[in-house]
């Protein structure tokens, strides 16, 4: 049974008063509901995030210190920033950390006992294409709507087409509606240039609901591969 997020009921996500015979809804119920709708969907940190830690490599050497910061704020008031439908919108070049921040955002929704799913965009995409096959489309969307948090990484490295560009939108902009939080990540740092690629209206949403920072630096992936070829 999912433990009671508030500390109050069974997990059941009802209450029973003993006095009344009368059982009713545990003010975490909510939150249970969304747990529930997204245990389909993909929660799992892989392997290489599993120990991610703002006091471990690569987070220590991600510039600037003040990103850094920012998401260790957000970390701290995770339930309020959840509840807010308030993000993050990580934004750099290649290997620079990003996914390791947004990361640390997921861990953290997750330890709190909230639902949350990851995906790459490609990864989600695919998911999404079969869905089509299986008639589960809508019920995937509704999914992907109710969980607390949704990280996608790599916006803007799917290949556009007029099909991408709408299944992108449609889960922002319900997102969006229902008030739901993302954290996200990017290579692309031009805004012009991003919306090019996956739509204004689209990027438009993402910069109401997420707060944006910049992850600066080199490719530390390219010094992992030397140090190995040394």
């Amino acid at each position: 049974m999912s433990r009671c997020v508030l500390g109050v009921c069974d997990g059941s996500g009802f209450r029973y008063d003993e006095a009344t015979n009368t059982a009713y809804d545990c003010r975490c119920r909510p939150q249970l509901l969304a747990q529930n709708r997204a245990r389909s969907l993909s929660a799992v940190i892989p392997p290489m995030y599993r120990d991610v830690g703002f006091d471990r490599f690569p987070v220590t050497e991600i510039e600037p210190r003040a990103t850094v910061d920012a998401t260790r704020r957000y970390v701290n008031r995770i339930d309020a920033n959840l509840n807010g439908g308030r993000g993050l919108w990580f934004i750099g070049p290649v290997g620079t950390g990003k996914t390791a921040l947004a990361m640390l955002v997921t861990k953290a929704a997750l330890d709190a006992g909230r639902s949350a799913a990851r995906y790459t965009l490609p990864s989600l995409l695919s998911v999404i294409r079969r869905t089509f096959d299986t008639g589960n489309h809508v019920d995937l969307l509704e999914r992907l709507t109710a969980v607390d948090l949704l990280h996608i990484d790599d916006i803007g490295a799917e290949q556009t087409t007029p099909w991408v560009l709408e299944e992108l939108y449609t889960i922002v902009n319900a997102r969006y509606e229902e008030r739901r939080s993302m954290v996200i990540t990017t290579n692309i740092m031009d805004k012009q240039a991003l919306s090019d690629q996956v739509t204004e209206r689209t990027v438009s949403r993402l910069t109401e609901m997420c707060e944006e920072l910049s992850v600066q630096g080199h490719d530390r992936r390219t010094d992992f591969r030397l140090a190995a070829e040394g």
